[in-house]
């Protein structure tokens, strides 16, 4: 990933993690899905 991602490439990024089941466990797929979640909500304003 480039030094200074666009907030809809960490998205991107985000949801291959998600999607391929590359995170450590529950808690950190839970702190990812939030990230997501977070940065969704701010681009939408």
């Amino acid at each position: 990933m480039k030094k200074n991602p666009t907030a809809e490439e960490l998205l991107h990024e985000l949801e291959k993690i998600l999607s391929s089941g590359q995170y450590k466990d529950s808690v950190h797929q839970i702190k990812l899905i939030t990230t997501r979640d977070m940065i969704l909500e701010m681009i939408s304003k």
